[in-house]
């Protein structure tokens, strides 16, 4: 899991059709569809590409539980699908590897209530996991996959293999993208260029270096930042913020751990097996901290959790520890789509957990409203608008 590339170039005076704010998966994508559908576009990131929590190392695509199905899970299972083609055609033009692989996920179930839980699970997928000619499955077993994967004490009462889950390299699939946008005339990538405040009726932004960005349109993708540029777009102060950063911790490993394995999942423990001998472990979810981008104790303990998991993590060499923070919206869903106050502005991001499964698909549908089009395949739970209304209640 090769490090994110940090080449840099200057914002200039660029006067792009789309000025996409942020780096990491989210902004990346939205650049890439919006260049696809012939605009200019200038990716301003104040720091560096995938500088903050999609640099990360866990890269688990999982899908929500196939119950109580919804718009929201309709979504995700197609974008879920959809990815695959996605990256095996950047892959083919650039020649990079984004380490995706459909390697599925495993289960531990912790007693007698959740094996039959899981057995109506199961009936549940048979119906709903099902998207352009491919079913998927959430069989109930006993066997695990390999031994020792995961430990014989946490398949007591069985285990599930959740076949539609998959895994991503997410440094390795930034490079990916930014290969494909460095390829195209009209797009360029400035890093150190932090935009600092935003005035949509001119359509310009100003770093915070005082230089000034005239663009058609902006796509806010800038992670936890992005809730600030937003929130100082409304006259009044909200009496509740729109988002907020969660903190995440993670570790990687050398280990003799076959990369087609699949992931194990128990209890907000992940083991991701990832190619070239890595494996990832994580991860935290911290609403208070101090530092955002230290390790400590807590990770030590997932670590410890994870080594109980899958005991060959005990021979494993440790790598690398990450923290960093994900950005978390007012109702959890994903926000994208055009501000209703404001339509020179769209708004891709707080994904969460589970961004980089659906971010080509939102980035998709977001360009298409910038062209004019329907935001029908959008849930409505994650309009602009339907985030601004949580963050404006009880306003006077």
């Amino acid at each position: 899991m090769p490090p994110v590339d940090s080449r840099a170039s200057g914002a200039g005076q660029w006067h792009p059709d789309v000025l996409v704010i942020g780096a990491g998966v989210m902004g990346m994508w939205a650049a890439l569809m919006a260049a696809r559908a012939g605009h200019t576009v200038l990716v301003a990131e104040r720091n560096r590409v995938g500088a903050g929590a999609s640099g990360g190392l866990l890269g688990a695509l999982m899908p929500h539980l196939p119950d109580r199905w919804n718009a929201k899970k309709q979504f995700q299972l197609e974008a879920l699908s959809s990815l695959e083609g996605e990256i095996a055609e950047l892959e083919a033009a650039t020649g990079l590897s984004a380490g995706y692989r459909r390697s599925g996920r495993v289960i531990p179930l912790a007693g007698p209530q959740q094996h039959l839980r899981a057995l109506q699970h199961s009936r549940d997928a048979a119906a709903a996991w099902s998207v352009a000619g491919r079913t998927f499955s959430y069989e109930v077993s006993y066997r695990a996959p390999a031994s020792g994967w995961p430990a014989a004490e946490a398949t007591t009462h069985g285990l599930v293999f959740d076949s539609l889950a998959a895994r991503i390299s997410p440094r390795g699939l930034l490079n990916l993208l930014r290969a494909a946008l460095e390829a195209m005339p009209q797009v360029r990538i400035a890093e150190s260029a932090n935009v600092a405040r935003l005035d949509p009726e001119a359509r310009t932004a100003r770093l915070a270096d005082a230089t000034e960005i005239a663009f058609g349109h902006v796509v806010v993708s800038a992670g936890v930042a992005g809730f600030g540029l937003l929130e100082a777009l409304e006259p009044l102060e909200l009496p509740r913020p729109l988002g907020v950063a969660v903190k995440g911790q993670a570790a990687l490993f050398r280990a003799e751990i076959d990369p087609g394995l699949p992931i194990l999942f128990d209890n907000g423990i992940y083991i991701v097996p990832h190619d070239g001998g890595y494996c990832a472990v994580g991860s935290t979810s911290e609403d208070a901290f101090g530092d955002g981008t230290a390790t400590d104790g807590l990770l030590d303990d997932v670590v410890e959790r994870a080594c109980r998991l899958a005991p060959v993590l005990r021979e494993a060499s440790l790598v690398e520890r990450w923290a960093g923070l994900r950005p978390k919206p007012i109702g959890r869903d994903p926000v994208a789509g055009l501000h209703p106050d404001f339509p020179a502005v769209a708004v891709l991001g707080g994904g969460f957990k589970i961004s980089f499964g659906i971010a080509h698909e939102l980035a998709r549908a977001v360009i298409r409203q910038i062209d004019g089009g329907s935001a029908g395949e959008l849930p409505p739970s994650f309009a602009v608008g339907t985030h601004l209304e949580a963050a404006r209640r009880d306003l006077a």
